[in-house]
């Protein structure tokens, strides 16, 4: 399981997304988001390279899930992904990226759609994270995702003769897989007045 350094981080995860988020075709806010941490949860790798990370924020009433990945050197051919640098108190210099255009984070959010692997806590070490739920009723693997396409609220992976994967971005409080899906993925978040609402993060839909 992945260990969570208690350390600095700078800039910090939001300062990056702040500039980051207003170039997304499904940021709906204002060109300066107001951003806080609302939740999330963790992946691990099973080569403990590469850091995984489901972040939920909130840009007022709004809630937008993003998929990030963190790296001791840059990834090739994802410049267009990165979302920025950081230097970690204990790791060093670290990339960050937009992780639905990382393979690492896709292999491991289709082994966790099937249950292969289990989602951890976003900020403590070597614990399961209990409130992310997951479904799958396919019979078989899904093999490998193809390319990332944006919507205004989603991202979208086609699998080669076989289902879509929808990435939620905008998250929608009480929403729910629909019917006829084959996976799906949900968890939870603190709105800006402190409720804990549960959403769809991800579905697996027949094309």
């Amino acid at each position: 399981m992945a260990i969570i350094h208690q350390t600095h981080v700078k800039p910090t995860k939001l300062e990056l997304l702040t500039i980051w988020l207003p170039t997304r075709p499904w940021y709906h806010g204002s060109a300066e988001p107001e951003l806080a941490k609302a939740g999330g949860f963790r992946l691990d790798d099973p080569e403990g390279e590469v850091g995984i990370e489901f972040m939920v924020v909130t840009d007022g009433p709004a809630a937008y899930l993003v998929p990030l990945t963190y790296r001791a050197a840059p990834l090739p051919g994802a410049e267009h992904a990165l979302v920025g640098t950081m230097e970690h108190g204990v790791l060093g210099p670290r990339w960050a990226y937009d992780g639905c255009h990382d393979p690492v984070l896709t292999a491991e959010l289709v082994a966790f759609v099937e249950g292969r692997t289990q989602a951890q806590a976003q900020s403590v070490s070597d614990t399961l994270d209990r409130e992310v739920a997951r479904s799958w009723t396919g019979t078989a693997p899904l093999p490998a995702l193809d390319a990332p396409n944006d919507t205004d609220t989603a991202t979208e992976f086609a699998v080669p003769d076989g289902p879509t994967l929808r990435l939620h971005r905008v998250l929608d409080p009480g929403s729910t897989a629909p019917e006829g899906a084959l996976g799906h993925v949900t968890g939870v978040w603190a709105q800006p007045d402190g409720t804990r609402v549960r959403g769809l993060f991800a579905d697996l839909l027949v094309s």
